[in-house]
């Protein structure tokens, strides 16, 4: 039988599923992820949902292709609006927005019920995406890092529950307790720095009231994440 091998995304992923749980893929696409935690034997089975025809097609092909079919059940449907609660005891939402994640998450208030983690994997709106979750009820457990060609994904474990406050820059780039120890930290600062340089290089002439927010808010996060990247500094050097 075939091997699905996993992007290094996509295996950041996976290493987060807890063995033997009820396990759900919002937005599964090709299924690789579910069909790889099934064929390596970390969940019994899965459900893989996604709102659009054509990836679910794709997804029953690479069931078949891998022999996880009679172990996956497939859903048509918005985020998880075709899964029943008691399916899900971990959930997993890779590659879409932050904002199309806690839409969805919103949409189904359930995952804030019970002992049960979500897997989040936002490919844009990350500060937007923390923030939501902060005053939603969730907390995130643990930050992880990799690289997957030119780029840094954040992967999330998060669980209903209070999160301490976020600073403005823990919200860009996550907070030291949940992903202070990343070997990929130092590349993420200093990515997420000149991203910020840029932004207030480019509002920093502004003479319009509704960017002084903005402004204010893009040097809060600067400073933070300067501090981020000297404390880090100070850990390396102990």
């Amino acid at each position: 039988m075939k091997t699905i091998e996993l992007s290094p995304r996509l295996q950041a992923v996976a290493d987060l599923v807890p063995p033997q749980t009820r396990f759900v893929d919002v937005g599964t696409d090709h299924a690789y992820l579910p069909a790889y935690l099934i064929q390596k034997g970390i969940i019994p089975s899965a459900v893989a949902s996604d709102l659009r025809k054509g990836p679910l097609e794709r997804a029953r092909q690479t069931a078949e292709r891998y022999g996880v079919t009679d172990q996956m059940s497939f859903r048509l449907g918005n985020g998880l609006e075709r899964v029943q609660p008691e399916e899900a005891q971990t959930i997993a939402i890779a590659g879409m927005g932050g904002e199309t994640i806690s839409a969805i998450l919103s949409a189904a208030p359930w995952c804030r019920l019970g002992d049960r983690t979500l897997i989040l994997q936002p490919m844009s709106a990350l500060p937007e995406l923390r923030a939501w979750l902060q005053r939603s009820g969730y907390r995130i457990l643990r930050e992880r890092l990799c690289r997957d060609g030119n780029t840094i994904y954040t992967i999330m474990q998060v669980a209903a529950g209070e999160m301490p406050p976020l600073t403005p820059a823990e919200c860009w780039a996550g907070s030291r307790e949940t992903a202070g120890s990343e070997p990929l930290r130092p590349a993420l600062l200093e990515h997420l720095l000149a991203r910020v340089e840029r932004a207030l290089t480019g509002i920093r002439h502004s003479t319009r009231p509704e960017d002084i927010p903005w402004k204010t808010e893009l040097e809060s996060v600067r400073e933070g994440l300067i501090t981020m990247q000297r404390e880090l500094k100070q850990d390396e050097s102990k």
